[in-house]
């Protein structure tokens, strides 16, 4: 049963993109540096819950010289809001997740940076230095971009 009123509108859903990765962590270095994002910090969590036994010492890993969950992590825009007790971000997330297969096909989603007015070259540039590769540059009628892959063959766009 709803306990919103008919005249109340619904509360916009929160949400993360989750994003497979065989190296989460070397994705989320990427994506922190592509977006100026912030990789989250979930060491207080992670030390809490290995002082309890909830957590595995070999779930973890070392990151940035911090305790890190070793098979996923994400990364947050540093104006939204977090949780100071856990590091988990409320707002605008990618997540990146440890799978042991190989990405095999075209993505079905995808990212589009949009960089400003004139700025594209320079921004691709930016991205090819952290180790994006161009997969093509597209022309046409409603428009122009490059299609980019991130360092383990995710493709995202720049306009």
């Amino acid at each position: 049963m709803s306990t919103q009123s008919p005249t109340e509108a619904p509360a916009p859903l929160h949400w993360k993109l989750v994003i497979d990765a065989a190296d989460p962590h070397a994705q989320a270095d990427f994506w922190a540096a592509a977006l100026h994002y912030t990789a989250e910090d979930n060491s207080s969590l992670i030390e809490r819950l290995l002082s309890l036994g909830a957590l595995p010492r070999e779930a973890t890993v070392e990151y940035h010289g911090r305790p890190a969950f070793r098979d996923l992590i994400a990364v947050r825009h540093p104006d939204d809001p977090y949780d100071p007790e856990t590091g988990t971000g409320l707002g605008r997330r990618l997540l990146f997740q440890r799978v042991p297969e190989p990405k095999t096909g075209k993505n079905r989603l995808h990212l589009d940076l949009h960089p400003g007015e004139g700025r594209r070259a320079d921004e691709v540039a930016r991205l090819r230095a952290l180790g994006a590769r161009v997969l093509d540059e597209v022309k046409e009628p409603s428009g122009s971009w490059v299609v980019m892959a991130d360092p383990e063959g995710n493709e995202f766009c720049v306009h």
